[in-house]
């Protein structure tokens, strides 16, 4: 048997401990311990959330990496077209980490209605193409459907739609200046099939999704010729390394990019996430583990005389601390449950309810989005109780300073 392990349970069950003076200050160090574990668990959820959904949109919007000329320059507008009879396409062999690839093309215009205009790019899209990233933000409609003739189909940003006033159903004219101004601009009559907002409005305020085969005929291409390539990986975690490989399988003429290379701003302020998080935790750990030292401090000082006791009958220093120890353990156990019951549930209620809303301006959604990982709220426990308990191995020390004659007198 622990004798420690027993001596801290008999100690935890007294009616006399629970009702001691140092009561209110055990009840404070478990309230610190679940706050920083709810803040902790807020932090790492919410934090990693926003930075895998901003990912996924641009994803969505782009691919994980873009193949094109080198003389595209990574513009959102396609000028020189590549044959779509590549090796690597539709299927990426030899690499493991892609997923699929897919066409596209762009190309400016301005869509004009009868009281408004608006600049936008149109997006060019073949039959197989995946609508999946879209099924989570589409408001109204339907998604365009493409055939054997050329579809006149569009999708449309909900953004879009409320300053031209258009709704599922509308048709709308969209021009396309040609390269010798004095020519008269393309003129294409498009009809909206569906509405989506996904919250990241640079993007949704940027393109209208339609058939690539208006692009390839307005710009006198080949049925053949695309824009370019959107690959979408696996893993995301893999990307750079996976952005290497898709550079050194393809063409010496064609270039390829990730979406890292392509958002610079975004994937650094994204990083910077992980080092709030990081000062987050420490300062939560930092301040839960100077409760409990305080609470270890008044435990061993209400406890001298029996700790004299334990002494005169024998007990080294390294048991008598052990016993206290464990009691703190306790304690923090006790903290980590409460703080993870309502923290837990807090998190669950974003998830499923959006309590918290965002400014999509800033923060590119209109919620925040909540990522809960069973391995960060492990890792979260784990550390805390681990980092806690270490700490309070150098207070602990004062057991030794605690003469027996002293502490038997001790009242």
């Amino acid at each position: 048997m622990n004798y420690e392990l027993f001596i801290a349970k008999r100690i935890i069950a007294s009616k006399k401990h629970k009702s001691s003076v140092s009561s209110p200050i055990i009840k404070i160090s478990i309230l610190a311990i679940a706050i920083g574990v709810i803040v902790m668990l807020f932090s790492v959820a919410t934090g990693v959330g926003l930075q895998k959904k901003i990912k996924e949109k641009i994803s969505g919007f782009n691919g994980d990496i873009q193949i094109s000329n080198y003389d595209t320059n990574n513009s959102k507008i396609t000028v020189t077209p590549i044959s779509k009879n590549q090796d690597f396409y539709p299927d990426f062999d030899g690499l493991k980490n892609i997923k699929k690839v897919q066409v596209f093309a762009t190309k400016a215009g301005i869509i004009r209605t009868p009281s408004e205009f608006e600049g936008i790019i149109l997006k060019g899209v073949d039959q197989d193409y995946d609508w999946s990233f879209f099924k989570e933000y589409l408001v109204a409609g339907t998604f365009p459907k493409f055939g054997e003739k050329v579809s006149n189909e569009v999708l449309l940003s909900q953004k879009t739609a409320n300053r031209l006033h258009l709704k599922v159903g509308d048709e709308l004219h969209m021009f396309f200046v040609k390269n010798d101004p004095n020519k008269i601009p393309n003129s294409r009559k498009f009809l909206v099939s569906g509405i989506f907002n996904s919250g990241f409005e640079e993007f949704d305020e940027t393109y209208l999704l339609g058939d690539i085969r208006h692009i390839q005929r307005i710009n006198k291409w080949k049925p053949d010729e695309v824009g370019g390539f959107e690959v979408f990986v696996n893993n995301f975690n893999d990307l750079q390394e996976t952005g290497f490989e898709v550079y050194s399988a393809i063409g010496s003429t064609l270039n390829a990019y990730t979406i890292a290379e392509m958002f610079p701003a975004i994937f650094e302020w994204l990083s910077l996430f992980d080092t709030n998080i990081f000062v987050i935790i420490g300062i939560m750990i930092i301040i839960a583990g100077i409760n409990m030292i305080t609470a270890l401090l008044v435990l061993i000082l209400e406890r001298t005389q029996m700790i004299g006791i334990l002494k005169a009958l024998g007990n080294n220093n390294w048991s008598i601390r052990k016993i206290f120890l464990y009691n703190a353990a306790y304690l923090i156990i006790k903290g980590l449950f409460w703080g993870n019951l309502i923290g837990i549930g807090l998190l669950l209620i974003q998830k499923y309810f959006g309590i918290i809303s965002l400014n999509p301006e800033t923060y590119y959604v209109n919620q925040a989005p909540v990522n809960i990982s069973m391995t960060h709220i492990l890792l979260i426990n784990l550390g805390t109780l681990l980092l806690c308990v270490l700490m309070l191995l150098i207070p602990s020390i004062i057991v030794s300073k605690i003469s027996p004659v002293k502490a038997i007198k001790f009242d």
